[in-house]
């Protein structure tokens, strides 16, 4: 869960990918070891930890492209085996244009002690603003995790949370904005339990109390999984998001999603897929939805150079518009 100000039912990829916001900052991702693998990998007898709440529709979700538009430059640099930065150059006529210096403080993956490290994370870009973002294992069970943002000069988001893992289930408290002053707080609360080797089950509480108003959203969760398929669903009041995940084969991956709001009054259906050509180190993905949104991004690998070079477009069909991006990762 990159924030809680993100938990509203309004559909995920509603304005996406025309949109005139710039794309979220990787902050909102967690490190590597925040999250378990995922479960069809455990072959063990006994009942596997279902992960957290905010990674149930993560398989999903990875399959689908991400918004590309306008020119973008990525250099990334490793200065140590714990401490990482990056830059990124981003030119659009759609979106402001920015500037955005990344760093992490993260154990190695070779470390064996790579699960108990914790993680410090920072990022600025050329407005001024501000992520940090740390995460700590406090017990080999207990995580915490703290965010703050920025928006030039004014706090965004201040947020708190605290995660349980035990052998078959997840407990994860939050708290978001507490303002003594205003007498106003976000609390969201999520559990998670492995009921068999491929069912989970569990929900989501958000309660919101401000002077003017005070009010609570409860979301129930379902998950299913097989050997090579994964499927999930959300539903309360504010909505419903269903998901299904496929892995053909090595090769291919495919993903639908459902999103429905009660706010909106809206529904989208979308459809991605994955391709990977290892022989011609490239990866394509494709999306198309029932906003007749059609597009693809594809990432080849500049062998023997350690860069990666990234074209994608996509075309709204109904409004009639069209994105082109190019970008380069280096590192």
């Amino acid at each position: 869960m990159g924030s809680v100000l993100a938990l509203s039912s309004s559909l995920g990829h509603q304005n996406w990918p025309f949109s005139t916001e710039p794309p979220p900052s990787r902050w909102d991702a967690h490190p590597a070891h925040w999250d378990s693998p995922p479960r069809w990998e455990r072959r063990d007898d006994r009942l596997p930890n279902p992960g957290s709440f905010h990674s149930l529709h993560r398989s999903c979700k990875d399959v689908f492209p991400n918004q590309i538009e306008g020119v973008k430059m990525i250099v990334n640099k490793t200065l140590s085996s714990f401490f990482k930065v990056s830059h990124t150059l981003h030119l659009s006529a759609v979106s402001p244009s920015y500037y955005r210096f990344h760093v992490e403080h993260l154990q190695s993956d070779d470390c064996s002690k790579d699960k108990d490290a914790p993680a410090l994370i920072g990022e600025m870009d050329s407005s001024g603003s501000l992520n940090a973002h740390a995460l700590l294992h406090l017990t080999e069970h207990i995580r915490a995790r703290t965010v703050f943002q920025t928006q030039q000069s004014q706090f965004v988001t201040w947020q708190f949370e605290t995660e349980y893992r035990g052998s078959d289930f997840t407990a994860a408290v939050t708290v978001a904005n507490p303002d003594i002053l205003r007498e106003s707080v976000i609390l969201v609360a999520h559990f998670l339990q492995s009921v068999s080797s491929g069912l989970v089950l569990g929900g989501e509480l958000v309660y919101h109390r401000g002077r003017a108003e005070e009010g609570g959203i409860l979301t129930l969760a379902g998950q299913y999984s097989g050997p090579n398929w994964v499927a999930t669903l959300n539903a309360g009041k504010g909505g419903a998001h269903a998901s299904y995940y496929h892995r053909a084969n090595k090769q291919i991956q495919v993903g639908v999603e459902f999103e429905a709001s009660t706010r909106t009054q809206e529904t989208t259906t979308s459809f991605g897929y994955q391709m990977e050509l290892p022989e011609a180190n490239m990866v394509f993905r494709g999306m198309i939805n029932s906003r007749c949104i059609i597009g693809g991004v594809l990432e080849k690998r500049l062998t023997p150079l350690p860069a990666t070079l990234i074209m994608g477009a996509f075309v709204n069909h109904r409004g009639d518009k069209l994105q082109v991006g190019l970008g380069v990762n280096v590192g």
